[in-house]
């Protein structure tokens, strides 16, 4: 370690045990090591010298000195191997950390550390610090033969000189001296050796033959031959064995005789410094290899001068085994720093490559992702990779080749060059494959695409969403290029091919200044083109790229660079295979379109698939070398005139002058398309070109090829001679055009012209034939000259072959065609078994696929009209839906009685039994031929159609058929997936029917089926565009099976599309994501499609997802759908339904047609709308297509504005359209930047089609769009989650439920956002009750201390101010926990956003409900506290006078000579008594007449209501007299004229509102006045007037006033509840006199004044019966109080925390759970009372629970006992602060206790003033005697408490908890105006009512005026119907139920979610029809039939789904 360090090692061993070294360098070591801890603690990991636990510990320690302390201290609790592993590692830090100094260094000012042995000479690694590789080379050279530095003697190193060279070897802790010249360098330890070896090891030594030198790793191995090697630790032996000499220059006896040999020879081992290098870095070799083979110079040929570097064989992890002895985890821990750099460069990268490899696992990888610091995570990583053994490094070393391109150079630099010297020639030729393999194998490995050779690369690896998806992605290395490709051109980006890499300095900067200011030099003649050193031929790439996919990806790049227009390669040259491949599948998939000039007049065109086209075929060839580019005269040949295009690459091409290593042999082949532009076009017809790069007669298989199937070859060639002529003379028997193209000064023109003429007569060549250039030839006449030649061709009539009859000629050539395989023929097979069959598309559809015709789409109209009811006419709501019900299950029937079809059981077993391959060869082949099919049909369709417009101009009808025809013509792979679909609903509703049992099902593996289709790429139906309907059944299971294939991870964040038809969406989708949506004339995306794209595992977390969901849709505005009259509102439905899906949508526009963009936006502004109602918010991206000026961001500010505000403007107009009354933006339903959300975007192609590339303009754009997406994504993930599948199932159900119901609006219904809300409901319950309960306990404690103020404290008293504080910080802190509730990321917040402010208003409500209550109670006690203070004045005094008296009777006692016995004690007290209580002035309280003063506020109420009232009064006479009967309803309550019919029915209405009307208000004043009566108060005539307030208060409301109740009612009513209270009040105000009686008062003292009298006149100790009398007199009544007044709120509290407490967690799970309880008990009278009385029932429902939750006695006793312990604490407590006082008597003692308590407890006073008197107790005696008394007070409560019933306990209470448990789930009290059910609204101030499900009107008493039966129609059926209501509220008039809202705006009723929903109700009212129309006096309803058949466990599921409980 550093200088001397080998020496002061062992030095120090021979004296010090390693433990002693480490105690003694401790100290400066923790000096040193405190600068990084974390490098010192990742060392020591890495040499397992510490546990895991160990590990973490002491990587937990944030202070540096102390973690360095422990870590040494933990070092030497270990044994003594592990203090010199120890040393070894603060040796092998010194290269990753160069502050450490040699250990002698800090051991200097030791004493105990030894002096160096004189005897021995030691090796060092270096003379000066770290290793230098130029030290190395410097030493060996110095050491070399005739080197002068020869002659040094390299004792200098260690500063000693030596007579005879000596090596040392070190062992343990002791140094020993071989008896032979030997040499053993060891780490931890060797042996000397009995021979004549250099021994150098790590962990041990072997003995080897004389003149040997062993460097080894970990194992002792012996060795024959002579060999070189090194040790594993940092110990150079290149010093030990060249550099030792005498000083006289003669060599060392021990060098190898090989190595002198070479070094005389001059021939140098290492012939450069970067071989020495390469040997100064090697640490391990896995077996010995000789000598002369280890250090031959010249083992390889030299490479060729014109070689470069890129050309060497990359190494691996196995060449670096080969270094290292075979030991990965060597490689690591030696290559440390090393590794640390490289992995510094892209950390990211190596992460995501080691978990997708599951090298790492997920956990691994968070926890390393937590790491912020990178050099810290790297430390971790690699002593994480080394823990999990050899395997795992040996994975990882591989993974970073992978990654890592340069990892060659920067890791296995030591390795390189050596092993290329290891293997013998013979043996690499025995391994190395041909020329082409060989290359081929070359080029994979600089491109990094090795594993991709076996393992293909699919099309899903290069579509799937990673980190690169945010870059701007440029390659910077060979690795990048074939990533780069991909990206580029499945982007439809045209500068795809381009190879070369970013280079020189950045944009802006260029050269530098001093670069510029240097003198031009010669240096500029011979700068040559750096491109072709750093870089690779493009079709080097694309050969490679091509080779390593597998065919569907092959077919994908293919279909991409045709639209770009590049050339496609037709044959690949055999380089992985024997043959050339014929790349036929690879171009199945693309379509071209064209208008040959035949057509140009009839505006005709033809669409084929481009391997089925017949076309002559033109090729060109060289032969022999060519001095200009055939390829770029081809571009100019077929470019159409002022739009140049690279069809082919050339040698100017970007990176096209490389040299080709593996592209020779490639023949691509390009195509000219007319586009019926007789001056433009350059041919007439279509032609194909090919183009064979390479030399023919080099390639002769692929020149024979084109020979065949060319119409004509051109041939390139500089010269002809005998061999060209050979070679050209075997064509003779071909039928082929020649041509040649000669280069003029060729130099051997009389050659060549001899030679041709010979050929003339073979080849039928003629002057035409021959086309001379050189150097002088204008391009262009020459480029006019080819093309005429060509024209000339195809005018002869040449032959014409498609690339799908080429496959037969390649065949018989022995060339491979890729679609040869076996999976591809058995795809292909199946496929036209069913295709073969399929003439006439329509008759096919109609035949074969039979479920999806008129079934179909009238089952989709039945169902839309099970919703919107537009039909319904005069027919009951309810009675119709059922008709709608019954003619969906006859058409689900008929669906299911039709078998499956031939062709559909084909289709079914190709894609569900096949293998996975044949199956997407199966699905790829069905596309081809469906389309192919379609193609074919719409062309012949298409052609008679124009021919009858011609023929039948007046016949629309015909015309109108056919167009219809023309529309049905499409078939493709979704019409067989929705047949696949409809058997599936059609199965599932027989199923659900009971019409077919479970285990007869045939299709339940179909959505699986699909769902694994999904996963392949495949994209599945989502609206069905021919019915316009969703499948749902189908659609939900497809995708729950998805979600279960998924295993649960399935967060899909969604992208739509929308935008008129025929604008490029689908296209728009293609380039930015690669996708394969069609996009082809005929095949307009109809509905909606859905397509999964894989993200990355590691770029999951950052994107938030796993997947995007991508929907394309049918085009807005489609001219098939414009003559319907509901086209706009089936766009609507679409905008609606993927708007409300999507988390980003992208509208499309053209900017060509301001009106339909106009008419796109206010359908997109409708569903904005609409999605902002129901709290859902995507974000909007408007695409502006066709717009490529560069200034148009800038231009169309003004336009962007204009936009706006026309978003404005519609966004008005559609709030009026969807009757919402405020006014609103466009900015408040969505968040719109006019800068960010708009782009535009250049047109599609570059120039005019069909020959015009792709715009790059357009790809790049689409690509700013794309990465703007996903950054968007990115941020967006952190403030909300995406959906996961099951999330967006219920997303799609409800939208598409809300859809059918056309007013959107308030017909939402979604589970996740019922569940989001139940929770927030959950949540301010809590929040509620904790205010609620904080506030009484306040109000309880203040009544407390009120009770206990004197008179000067009650006027002083601030309660009000405490009270408002209390309520403020409550009310703030509900409004925090909902603030932060919505911030806290719990799903799907955001969808009930529109819900805060209802609890925003409902804090503030309960804040002044509180208030009121809390005012009222202080009002009331302080009221009561100053009525008691007279008589307690009075009660005081009296008090006086007695103890006076006592006092007096006393003292004539003890005057007596004799002594009293108890009775004559008894008779002089009483005696005392009487008299002076006849003296006392009789004060007694008032006795009022309560019911003459009620009586009088009556009259008065009722004064202004007229005589007949007055006269009502006076027959009533007196209250006292008044007989209260209970309260019957009589005729004339009701004031109403009508006709007979009419008043029977409305009295029956009316009266039992009327009577119930009555009860409610009698029960709830009967509350009031048990409240007032429990108070034991006074009367006080307030109380006649609150009551009097309640009723007038009552009686004024709207819903009463609609009751046309008469006077007679109002005056009964107030007679009937004032006469009750009259009574109440006045037994009230006279048992409060009886109370307070000041002499009734005395009277209950006078046991105790005669106790006291009687102790004091027999002198006993009375301390301790005072003190008793105090526990029973003043704390036990104290203490009851104290129970009583919190039990009614732990009772609450206990109820609530309970596992029951979930009922009354909000109103919605308190209705489930009764209705439940209902369902289960069946019975009909708590139907009746539920339904008619629900107050009083839920009051009766609570008080039940209660009395059962404390059915066992010791439940309620252990919360008295609880409670009770609780105060007794406090009094102990206070009778403790009570005795520090110090005071002197007991009266100054009880005075301090009060106070404490005066919160807690209301001691009597009457009772303390009588434990007072003439108590001379010492204060702290008196407290302990009580304290002794305290637990047999406890036991003696706690035993009255038991022997209370429960209910009487119940009802004494002051806080009932039946009444707070009933405010939390009774809520608002509103109930729907039409069935009656209540409102399940969170909160008390909520704007709108709702209930999750409504009943049958029957239920709620409605009737029939005419036929007298009970109605059986649901209100959530009526508003979506024509059914029209009317009422008191309407004035009897005839109103839509539809627009009930006018009536009721604070209701929203909404409409069933589904058509089960109501089952429930449905079943109620079908069980118990006779009871219910007997019980209110009407006839049973007439139900439909379809109710009969709902079941008892079909009514819970319903129940279960309208709650969402599910």
């Amino acid at each position: 370690m550093g200088n001397g360090s080998s020496s002061d090692l062992e030095e120090m061993a021979a004296n010090d045990k390693p433990s002693d070294i480490i105690r003694k360098a401790r100290r400066k070591l923790t000096d040193v090591l405190q600068t990084d801890p974390e490098a010192v603690l990742s060392a020591i990991d890495s040499h397992l010298l510490m546990t895991q636990e160990e590990y973490f510990r002491v990587s937990q320690i944030n202070d540096s000195q102390k973690m360095i302390v422990t870590l040494i201290d933990k070092v030497l609790e270990k044994g003594e191997l592990a203090h010199e592993q120890f040393l070894d590692c603060m040796e092998n830090l010194q290269h990753t950390f160069p502050g450490l100094e040699p250990i002698s260094e800090y051991l200097k000012d030791d004493p105990n550390t030894g002096t160096e042995n004189p005897k021995t000479t030691v090796l060092s690694e270096k003379q000066n610090g770290p290793e230098d590789p130029e030290m190395v080379v410097l030493s060996i050279k110095k050491n070399l033969p005739g080197s002068p530095e020869a002659t040094e003697s390299s004792e200098k190193r260690t500063g000693a000189e030596t007579p005879k060279p000596m090596i040392t070897a070190v062992k343990g802790n002791k140094v020993e001296t071989p008896e032979l010249d030997t040499c053993s360098m060891k780490g931890n330890g060797a042996q000397s050796s009995e021979h004549d070896p250099c021994s150098a090891k790590d962990n041990g030594a072997d003995s080897l033959e004389p003149v040997t030198c062993s460097v080894k790793g970990n194992r002792p191995e012996s060795l024959e031959a002579a060999t070189f090697s090194e040790t594993g630790n940092e110990s150079e032996i290149l010093e030990d064995s060249a550099i030792y000499k005498k000083e006289n220059g003669t060599k060392r006896p021990d060098v190898p005789p090989t190595l002198e040999k070479e070094n005389s020879e001059e021939q140098l081992f290492l012939p450069s410094q970067n071989e020495l290098i390469g040997l100064w870095s090697l640490r391990n070799m896995p077996k010995s290899v000789p000598a002369d083979d280890l250090l031959e110079a010249k083992a390889t040929e030299k490479e060729p001068a014109g070689a470069t570097q890129s050309r060497t064989p990359a190494k691996g992890p196995c060449d670096l085994e080969k270094c290292a002895g075979g030991k990965h985890s060597e490689i690591i821990s030696n290559k440390r720093k090393e590794l640390i750099e490289i992995l510094q460069k892209d950390l990211d990268l190596i992460l995501d490559e080691l978990i997708s490899q599951s090298i790492v696992t997920e956990e691994e990888y968070d926890t390393l992702d937590k790491i912020q610091e990178d050099l810290k995570k790297i430390r971790k990583l690699l002593i994480l990779i080394q823990k999990k053994g050899e395997s795992t490094c040996q994975q990882f070393l591989r993974c970073l080749e992978i990654v890592f391109p340069a990892l060659d150079q920067d890791l296995y630099l030591s390795c390189e060059k050596k092993t290329d010297h290891l293997q013998a020639p013979e043996l690499v030729e025995k391994y190395l494959p041909k020329e082409k393999r060989k290359a081929f194998t070359e080029v994979l490995s600089k491109l990094k695409l090795q594993k991709y050779e076996s393992r293909k690369l699919r099309l899903n690896d290069v579509l799937e969403i990673n980190s690169g998806s945010l870059k701007d992605w440029t390659p910077q290395n060979l690795r990048d290029l074939p990533w780069h490709f991909l990206r580029k051109v499945m982007a439809l980006n045209v500068t795809a091919r381009n190879t070369s890499f970013r280079c020189g300095a950045p944009d802006g900067q260029g050269t530098s200044v001093d670069e510029e200011e240097k003198v031009i030099g010669e240096q500029i003649f011979f700068v040559g083109d750096t491109d072709t050193k750093v870089s690779m031929n493009p079709l080097d790439v694309l050969c490679a790229v091509l080779l390593c996919s597998d065919s569907f990806l092959q077919q994908e790049i293919l279909a991409k660079m045709s639209m770009c227009q590049f050339a496609l390669p037709l044959l690949l040259p055999a380089l992985n295979t024997h043959k050339c491949i014929l790349m036929l599948w690879a171009m199945r998939d693309i379509v071209k379109k064209w208008r040959p000039h035949s057509l140009a007049e009839s505006k005709g065109f033809r669409e084929e698939s481009l391997v089925i086209t017949e076309m002559p075929t033109i090729s060109f060839v060289r032969m022999g070398s060519c001095s200009f580019s055939k390829s770029k005269l081809l571009n100019e040949v077929f470019s159409p005139s002022q739009q140049h295009h690279d069809f082919f690459i050339h040698q100017d091409f970007s990176s096209g002058n490389i040299s080709r290593e593996i592209a020779d042999g490639l023949v691509e082949i390009s195509w000219f398309f007319p586009g019926g532009r007789k001056n433009l076009d350059l041919f007439p017809e279509p032609v194909a070109v090919t183009n064979l790069h390479g030399d023919i007669e080099s390639h002769w298989l692929q020149f024979s090829f084109l020979t065949v199937v060319s119409s004509a070859v051109f041939i390139f060639a500089e010269n002809i001679t005998e061999k060209e002529y050979a070679l050209l003379s075997t064509l003779k028997v071909s039928t082929t055009k020649y041509y040649f193209i000669l280069n003029r000064q060729g130099g051997k023109s009389s050659e060549t012209l001899a030679f041709l003429n010979k050929l003339a007569p073979a080849l039928k060549l003629k002057n035409s034939h021959m086309l001379m250039k050189d150097s002088s030839t204008n391009k262009a006449k020459f480029v006019e000259k080819l093309q005429s030649s060509i024209r000339s061709i195809m005018n002869s009539s040449p032959k014409k072959i498609s690339i799908e009859d080429m496959a037969g000629t390649a065949r018989e050539l022995g060339i491979q065609i890729d679609e040869d395989c076996v999976e591809c023929q058995t795809a292909s097979n199946y496929v036209k078994e069913i295709t073969t069959e399929i003439k006439d598309v329509a008759y096919y559809k109609q035949d074969m696929l039979k479920l999806q015709g008129d079934l179909w789409k009238n089952l989709a109209k039945v169902e839309k009209e099970l919703c919107r009811m537009r039909w319904q006419g005069d027919i009951p709501a309810e009675k119709y839906k059922s008709q709608l019900k019954h003619t969906m299950l006859e058409l689900h029937e008929q669906q299911n009685k039709c078998d499956l079809t031939d062709g559909l059981v084909k289709f079914i077993h190709g894609i569900g039994h096949l293998l996975p391959l044949e199956k997407h060869y199966f699905m790829k082949w069905m596309k081809f031929q469906l389309d192919h099919i379609a193609r074919r049909n719409l062309s012949n369709l298409r052609a008679e159609y124009k021919e009858k417009c011609k023929s039948l101009g007046d016949e629309p009808q015909k015309l109108a058929e056919l167009d219809k025809l023309i529309s049905s013509t499409s078939l493709g792979l979704e019409h067989f997936m929705r047949e696949l679909g409809q058997f599936y609903e059609a199965e599932c509703s027989m199923v659900k029917e009971g019409k077919l049992l479970k285990s007869r099902r045939q299709f339940t593996h179909f959505p699986g089926i699909a769902a694994d289709l999904m996963l392949e790429g495949f994209p599945i139906e989502l609206i069905d565009g021919d019915a316009s309907n969703i499948p749902l059944q189908w659609v939900t299971d497809v995708l729950a099976q998805l979600h279960v294939k998924l295993g649960g991870r399935s967060r899909v964040l969604v992208i739509t599309v929308l935008g008129v038809q025929s604008t490029g969406k689908s296209t728009l989708l293609n380039t930015m994501f690669g996708l394969q949506f069609a996009v082809s004339s005929g095949r307009c995306t109809r509905g909606a499609f859905m397509l999964l794209i894989q993200v990355r595992e590691m770029f999951k977390k950052e994107l938030g997802c796993d997947f995007i969901l991508v929907i394309d849709t049918e085009g807005l505005k489609a001219p098939e759908l414009a003559k319907l009259g509901d086209s706009y509102q089936h766009d609507n439905e679409l905008a609606t339904l993927v708007i409300g899906l999507s988390d980003i949508t992208i509208v499309n526009m053209a900017m060509e047609n301001a009106t339909e963009m106009k008419d796109i936006l206010q359908i997109v502004v409708h569903a904005f709308l609409r999605m902002e109602k129901i709290g859902h918010k995507p974000n909007c991206q408007f695409v502006h297509q066709n717009v490529s000026d560069v200034s148009a961001h800038e231009q169309n500010m003004r336009d962007r504005k204009h936009l706006l505000e026309q978003l404005d403007e519609m966004i008005k107009a559609a709030a009026k359209m969807e009757k919402l009354k405020k006014e609103i933006k466009f900015s408040d339903i969505m968040e719109y930047d006019l800068e960010k959300h708009n782009w535009y975007i250049p047109g599609l192609w570059h120039g005019v089609p069909p020959m015009a590339p792709v715009n790059m303009g357009y790809s790049e754009k689409v690509y700013e769009l794309k990465k703007y997406l996903f950054e968007f994504i990115r941020n967006r993930s952190l403030k909300r989650a995406p959906k996961d599948i099951p999330q967006f199932i219920e997303w799609v159900k409800s939208l598409w439920n809300a859809v059918k119901h056309e007013n959107f609006i308030f017909s939402f219904r979604n589970s996740l956002i019922a569940e989001a809300y139940n929770q927030l409901s959950v949540k301010y319950s809590e929040w509620e009750w904790d205010f609620r309960k904080e506030m009484h306990l306040w109000v309880t404690e203040k009544e407390t201390a009120i009770q206990n103020f004197s008179p000067e404290d009650l006027e002083a008293d601030k309660s009000q101010y405490e009270m408002q504080h209390k309520l403020q910080c409550g009310e703030q802190r509900i409004l925090e926990l909902l603030k932060q509730y919505f911030e806290s990321g719990t799903a799907n917040l955001h969808l009930i956003e529109k819900y805060r402010e209802d609890f925003i208003r409902s804090a503030k409500s309960l804040k002044n409900e509180l208030e009121s209550y809390l005012h009222n109670k202080c009002k009331e006690v302080i009221h009561i506290k100053k009525g008691q203070h007279k008589i307690a004045n009075i009660q005081t005094e009296y008090m006086k006078v007695i103890e006076g008296k006592v006092g007096m009777l006393l003292e004539e006692c003890r005057r007596k000579e004799s002594k009293l016995e108890n009775k004559e004690l008894e008779l002089e007290f009483e005696k005392m008594w009487k008299e002076t209580f006849s003296e006392l002035s009789p004060i007694c309280l008032q006795k009022r007449e309560i019911h003459g003063e009620i009586e009088l506020h009556l009259r008065k109420d009722l004064d202004n209501r007229g005589s007949s009232v007055n006269q009502k009064i006076q027959e009533a006479g007196s209250l006292r007299n008044y007989n209260i009967n209970s309260f019957e309803m009589r005729n004339e309550y009701l004031d109403f004229s009508f006709t007979t019919a009419v008043k029977h029915w409305f009295t029956k209405k009316q009266s039992q509102k009327t009577e119930k009307l009555a009860k409610s208000l009698m029960a709830q004043c009967n509350s009031y006045i048990e409240e007032r009566i429990y108070s034991k108060a006074d009367y006080d005539e307030t109380y006649c007037r609150e009551l009097l307030h309640i009723i007038n208060e009552k009686l004024q409301q709207e819903d009463v006033k609609k009751l046309q109740t008469s006077v007679q009612f109002e005056v009964d009513l107030k007679l009937h509840i004032l006469g009750e209270a009259a009574q109440a009040f006045q037994k009230m105000h006279e048992d409060f006199i009886k109370e307070n009686d000041p002499q009734q008062r005395l009277e209950k003292l006078k046991s105790q004044y005669f106790s006291i009298f009687r102790d004091h006149y027999l002198e006993k100790d009375a301390r301790q019966n005072r003190a008793k009398d105090f526990c029973d007199q003043c704390l036990k009544p104290a203490l009851k109080d104290y129970v009583n007044k919190r039990l009614g709120l732990e009772i609450v509290d206990d109820i609530l925390s309970s596992g029951q407490s979930i009922e009354y967690a909000s109103r919605s799970f308190f209705q489930f759970t009764v209705q439940k309880k209902l369902l289960e008990d069946g019975n009909f009278n708590s139907y009746v009372e539920y339904i008619t009385n629900y107050e009083e029932f839920v009051k009766a429902w609570i008080w039940r629970h209660i009395l059962d939750f404390y059915r066992k006695p010791e439940d309620l006793e252990d919360l008295e006992e609880e409670i009770l312990s609780t105060i007794i604490k406090k009094v102990r407590d206070a009778l403790e602060k009570a005795k520090v006082e110090n005071v002197n008597t007991v009266s100054a003692f009880l005075n301090n206790f009060c106070k404490v308590l005066q919160k807690d407890l209301v001691i009597s006073k009457d009772s303390l003033m009588g434990i007072l008197f003439k108590n001379t107790a010492d204060p702290d005696e008196f407290s302990t005697f009580i304290q002794t008394f305290l637990p047999d007070l406890q036991q003696q409560i706690l035993a009255e408490l038991q022997d209370v019933e429960l209910r009487s306990k119940l009802s004494h209470i002051p806080l009932k908890p039946q009444d707070e448990i009933f405010k939390r789930v009774f809520g608002c009290g509103n109930q729907c105006p039409f069935c009656k059910v209540p409102c399940e609204a969170g909160g008390g101030a909520h704007k709108e009512h709702f209930a999750s499900v409504h009943r049958p009107q029957g239920l709620g008493r409605y009737q029939s005026v005419v036929t007298e039966k009970l109605v059986y129609s649901l209100c959530s059926s009526d508003v979506v119907s024509n059914t029209e209501f009317r009422n008191s509220d309407t004035d009897w008039k005839d109103h839509p139920y539809k627009d009930y809202r006018r009536y009721y705006p604070h209701w929203r009723i909404q409409p069933d979610p589904s058509i089960t929903a109501s089952d429930y109700w449905k079943f109620v009212f079908k069980e118990f029809n006779q009871q219910f129309a007997k019980k209110y006096h009407a006839k049973p309803a007439n139900l439909p039939a379809d109710w009969q058949k709902i079941t008892k466990e079909e009514a819970l599921e319903s129940l279960m789904e309208a709650f969402t409980m599910k």
